[in-house]
Order: C-alpha cells, then sequence, then structure tokens
C-alpha cells in the first residue's frame, strides 16, 4: 500500500513535464508569430514551467515521505 500511494505521489511529474512541453510549444509558437515579444514571452514562460517543477517536486516530496514514514 505504502508503494501505490508513492506511486500515485510521483505521477505529478507525468502532469508537469505536460504541462511543460505544452506551454515550451505554445512559446515557440508565440515567438514565431512575433519576434519581438520574445523576450515577454520566454518571461511568462519559464516563470509557469518553474511553477509546474515545483509541483513535480512537491510531488517528489511527499513520495520520499510516505516512504519513509515521515509523515
Amino acid at each position: 500500500m505504502v508503494a501505490l500511494s508513492a506511486a500515485l505521489a510521483v505521477l505529478t511529474g507525468i502532469g508537469a513535464g505536460i504541462g511543460i512541453a505544452f506551454a515550451t510549444a505554445k512559446a515557440a509558437d508565440a515567438t514565431a508569430r512575433q519576434p519581438e515579444a520574445s523576450s515577454k514571452i520566454m518571461t511568462v514562460l519559464l516563470l509557469g514551467a518553474a511553477l509546474a517543477e515545483a509541483t513535480a517536486i512537491y510531488g517528489f516530496v511527499i513520495a520520499l515521505l510516505i516512504i519513509l514514514n515521515l509523515g
């Protein structure tokens, strides 16, 4: 049961990966359409990627807490 719980907590990494990939694709499309706005687009992309990656890290930490029974 512990392993299943930890596996479910780590699944947040899949959502983060899909979200970052989708955001990167949209940012590349937006930069291709408006090259003069690339710095603003890059700023928003990096902020969004950092927030999505934080979600994956939270899931990983929770999985470690579940496995090590620290929670």
